[in-house]
């Protein structure tokens, strides 16, 4: 399954609970990440900005976003203008209508106030390991 992961997820996962089991989900292959040069230049300077660099955790996310692993990845996203609060968002639904990932998980009111875009769910982590049952 093809899924978007906001930068929050990604923050969150740090301290445990359901993002932490979400991005297990990808390490164990069992989602792919879909992302596009604007997400991980985000993920990148969030997780260095909260002073994690140089922690074994984020070189290992470093090392597997470097490796391509288990990644779809687009340079090309179309432009659209979905979450009207926060417009720097967008970035993950247009990697999602690029790369036509069915699930976009955040933790962002504004993107998950969106609920569904083109086909596209919009779930926080806990709805999205309830409706889910990936083993």
């Amino acid at each position: 399954m093809r899924v978007v992961i906001d930068t929050n997820i990604f923050v969150s996962s740090f301290f445990g609970g359901n993002p932490l089991r979400i991005i297990d989900l990808w390490r164990k292959e069992k989602i792919t990440l879909c992302l596009s040069k604007d997400i991980l230049d985000e993920y990148v300077e969030v997780l260095q900005g909260i002073g994690l660099q140089g922690e074994a955790e984020i070189e290992e996310l470093l090392c597997l976003f470097a490796k391509g692993f288990n990644i779809l990845f687009t340079t090309k996203t179309p432009t659209i203008r979905a979450v009207k609060s926060d417009p720097d968002d967008d970035k993950f639904i247009e990697c999602a209508l690029t790369l036509k990932a069915e699930v976009i998980i955040t933790g962002d009111r504004a993107i998950a106030g969106i609920g569904e875009y083109m086909g596209i769910k919009i779930f926080t982590p806990q709805q999205f390991l309830k409706n889910y049952k990936i083993i």
